[in-house]
């Protein structure tokens, strides 16, 4: 990169970084955020409402990306770069600052989920013009090396809110940080958001938009354009199944993998941190490298091995990660049956946003012990009192339920109440023990396929859409993608596996979805390698573009 290239890349990736690292912050204190706003809940359900509100910064995504891809392809990339940055550094700022449940209730949640919102929209609008920015700024043959490194700091971003988080728990300790230390971490983002702000404002616009303002022939109704064709609507169709499909690698390796070590395996966060914060900081790198080999062999290539990797080996890794980093609890899961046999009416689904039920059912008490302990288990629908049979044991209901239960677990191998096997990292010579090194690798490996899918995935989006509209075309189904299939796995993975009694049964949700998307990418996906940005044709477009009156240069 010569002087100019590096300043755009590097003031690009600096803003974007902090954004993701706003964004993923809450992410990464899933489980606490979980005890602070929804206390009144059972610890399953806690973390699956942690992650709906994780989620609401998704869902809100394509209606973010409807306002700043328009404003994009209108005004420009620059001013959507300072409005969305100061939008996520505000609401970042604003949750260290909310009152928990315990302090003013149902307020508490409705606070959150409004700052989600905004972070949110803010990350809608950052996504596309940012990618758009360094993809007209980015030599033809470097343009996947280019956007490499903005599209990495989501990986960067996420290592370093695991890696604040740390340094806060070392200084304040782990009982601080559950009780106050954790509103640290997104209270000093107001610090990198004054100097994001600034590098940014330094930026000039792209200079391809900015050759097409001074001829008059920007776009004023970017929306009807992005659809003003089949061939058009087709493309947008197969961008959005590009999306989908990488959010489900990338969101099962970080957030649901984080949430699942803490909360189902058991890990304490402090070793949880530790790992994360290494494996995303090496997949920073490793998303730089995926685009520039994308550069010289093809996007495709790049992209299908991610995905194809991914759902191959899905299932094997997490065997590993589960048989490694809780060896006991994988041996009572392989030994130990359980069944829970109880009339279906009095087993609830476990889901109540509104706060309305209550879960006190033998069934409920019961499937919320195996829960809390990790228990694989079955159900068979019968009449009468509710029964669980732990390795041929019955235990009945009743008052004693809960204590009678966790004791037959207990016996049969379950560890509950914690186990000392569990991996641990208390110093820097815990993470070369070969338990954690065998972790560490398991999902480093599910990283690098994210990244391998990711980082080519976000070039070849800039690529197959005219410079008139590609802000606009490439972020709404980029964000609607996102937002319905990576924002609501983790949430989506952690109910049906408390549902049907079965963590590893659970991936089979994300695996389907990349086998599908790769299957239908194999067949429609445009090579885009190398392309002319200020000559994009989309195959079969016959549409005419709108007249449009010129200005005075």
């Amino acid at each position: 990169m010569n002087k100019q290239e590096f300043k755009v890349v590097g003031a690009s990736a600096v803003g974007t970084a902090f954004e993701w690292y706003d964004f993923f912050l809450y992410g990464a204190l899933v489980p606490v955020i979980g005890s602070k706003f929804f206390g009144d809940y059972s610890p399953s359900a806690q973390t699956v409402f942690a992650l709906l509100t994780f989620a609401a910064g998704f869902i809100v995504r394509p209606i973010g990306a409807l306002l700043f891809a328009r404003i994009t392809d209108i005004l420009g990339r620059k001013i959507v770069f300072l409005v969305t940055l100061v939008l996520m550094g505000l609401s970042t700022v604003v949750v260290g600052l909310l009152p928990t449940s315990e302090e003013i209730g149902i307020l508490a949640p409705i606070l959150l989920v409004t700052c989600r919102i905004l972070q949110g929209l803010a990350v809608s609008g950052e996504f596309g013009a940012a990618v758009t920015y360094v993809s007209e700024y980015a030599p033809a043959r470097q343009r996947g090396y280019f956007i490499g490194w903005l599209t990495g700091t989501t990986a960067l971003a996420f290592s370093l809110s695991v890696g604040v988080q740390l340094l806060v728990q070392a200084i304040v300790g782990a009982d601080a940080f559950e009780d106050w230390g954790w509103r640290v971490p997104f209270l000093i983002s107001v610090v990198p958001l004054a100097f994001s702000v600034w590098i940014r404002s330094k930026l000039n616009e792209s200079p391809l938009f900015q050759k097409m303002k001074q001829e008059g022939t920007q776009t004023k109704a970017p929306l009807r354009e992005a659809f003003g064709s089949r061939a058009r609507v087709r493309m947008v169709a197969i961008v959005f199944v590009m999306a989908s499909a990488q959010s489900f690698i990338g969101y099962l390796s970080t957030v649901y993998m984080v949430t699942t070590m803490r909360t189902y395996l058991k890990v304490d966060s402090f070793t949880v941190n530790a790992i994360f914060m290494v494996i995303l900081l090496i997949g920073f790198f490793l998303c730089v490298f995926a685009t520039w080999l994308s550069d010289r062999i093809g996007r495709k290539p790049v992209l299908f091995a991610g995905l194809g990797l991914a759902a191959l080996l899905v299932f094997p890794i997490t065997a590993g990660v589960i048989s490694n980093a809780n060896p006991d609890l994988a041996r009572a899961q392989d030994t130990v049956s359980v069944t829970i046999q109880a009339d279906p009416a009095e087993c609830s689904f476990q889901f109540n946003p509104a706060g309305t039920a209550t879960f006190t059912s033998d069934c409920d008490v019961a499937r919320s012990v195996l829960q809390s302990n990790s228990v694989s288990f079955d159900r068979e629908d019968v009449t009468g009192p509710t029964k669980i049979i732990v390795n041929g044991a019955t235990v009945t209901g009743g008052p004693a339920l809960k204590d009678d239960l966790s004791a037959a677990l207990k016996t049969a191998g379950y560890p509950v109440g914690g186990s000392a096997n569990t991996i641990r990292i208390s110093g820097i010579g815990d993470f070369f023990s070969g338990p954690v090194i065998t972790v560490a690798l398991l999902l480093l490996a599910l990283v690098a396929f994210a990244q391998m899918a990711q980082g080519p995935a976000s070039a070849a989006m800039a690529e197959v859409f005219p410079t008139r509209i590609r802000a606009t075309a490439l972020s709404i189904p980029y964000q609607l993608g996102v937002g319905v299939f990576g924002g609501l796995l983790p949430a989506t993975m952690v109910a049906i596996g408390a549902e049907i009694g079965s963590t590893t049964a659970a991936l089979w949700y994300p695996v389907g979805g990349l086998a599908l998307g790769l299957l239908i990418l194999l067949f429609t996906l445009p090579e885009s390698k190398g392309v002319d940005l200020a000559d994009v044709r989309i195959p079969g477009d016959t549409a005419e573009e709108p007249a449009v009156v010129r200005q005075d240069v």
